[in-house]
């Protein structure tokens, strides 16, 4: 199915930009859709321009990719403010957004591995336990707005629940005051400064009423999957210094006597020989076999590795 889609919408941009650049759009039609589509027209400049076929469109679908994309922006974006690098996986993330509960578990799951986490929850009050909010008057914005009625609208600001404040604002742009002397009125983030910190161990993230919360603990299980997962970019970035294809199969061969190294190898060895395209990983006691010709540098891990060809 993914690549029937791939397909198809390589040939609707192929026709879409066959005006604007003929010859390399000519290129693909020719080594691509002439040769699986014998009926196909000679040229794609004699195909006829691409319709809409409005029955193949997914709505749901679209909506729910969309809030995935947020949702996954949301994310990194925590992992960012966290200093926690990419690569270190994550035991959870706990999610409050509009829709979320209907997601099909495999957008969830796509979720998880966009953010290298082990599990999406969901999370029902936006955030507001795992991170302390403060709540302050804009004096610039409000005195635009209400002159000398500010500072009462400013201690109505100070009076209110902040995470409660914050939650309405954003989830319908305003939140409502009852000001003493001056009645009911809205206002709105331009009109509040606003500090967010997550709670310890935790990072999180929040837009326009969507947020997430990243569980920052990091077990024996997750480190020793992290430190699996440093091996194989080592072992990627050597092949490419050492001229090897991508494609292009190889032994492994490591050493070490650190019960980290040993552990990893022993729970996520079979991982790492998937991803590297490694048929063989052997370990070694410090006689290297002459096939092991390329040293892979792992920084702050107490192994040694090479690589060679098979």
């Amino acid at each position: 199915a993914a690549l029937a889609t791939l397909h198809e919408a390589l040939r609707t941009a192929t026709l879409c930009l066959a005006p604007f650049t003929p010859f390399i759009t000519e290129r693909v039609w020719q080594d691509l859709f002439r040769t699986t589509d014998p009926g196909a027209p000679q040229s794609v400049h004699l195909a006829s321009w691409p319709e809409v076929t409005y029955s193949e469109i997914d709505e749901r679908l679209g909506t729910d990719m969309a809030l995935v994309r947020r949702i996954v922006e949301l994310g990194r974006a925590a992992r960012a403010s966290s200093g926690v690098r990419t690569r270190q996986p994550l035991g959870r993330a706990l999610v409050s957004a509009t829709g979320w509960s209907e997601l099909s578990p495999q957008l969830r799951d796509q979720v998880c591995e966009e953010l290298n986490i082990s599990t999406v929850e969901s999370l029902d009050d936006g955030g507001a336990g795992y991170v302390d909010t403060s709540v302050k008057a804009n004096f610039r914005s409000l005195g635009q707005r209400f002159g000398k009625q500010t500072p009462a609208v400013a201690a109505a600001i100070g009076a209110e629940d902040p995470a409660a404040l914050l939650a309405a604002m954003r989830a319908t742009g305003t939140a409502g005051l009852n000001v003493a002397g001056v009645g009911e009125l809205s206002i709105t983030e331009e009109d509040v400064v606003i500090t967010e910190t997550p709670r310890a161990g935790w990072a999180v993230a929040a837009d326009t009423g969507e947020s997430i919360a990243l569980d920052l603990t990091i077990t024996d299980e997750l480190r020793r999957a992290g430190l699996a997962r440093e091996i194989v970019r080592a072992i990627q970035e050597a092949r490419k210094t050492s001229g090897l294809d991508v494609t292009d199969r190889i032994n492994v061969y490591w050493s070490s006597a650190d019960r980290d190294v040993l552990e990893t190898m022993g729970e996520h060895g079979n991982m790492i020989s998937a991803e590297v395209l490694a048929p063989s990983m052997s370990q070694v006691d410090g006689n290297w076999p002459e096939t092991a010709k390329t040293a892979v540098e792992v920084p702050e891990t107490e192994i040694e590795l090479r690589i060679g060809g098979v």
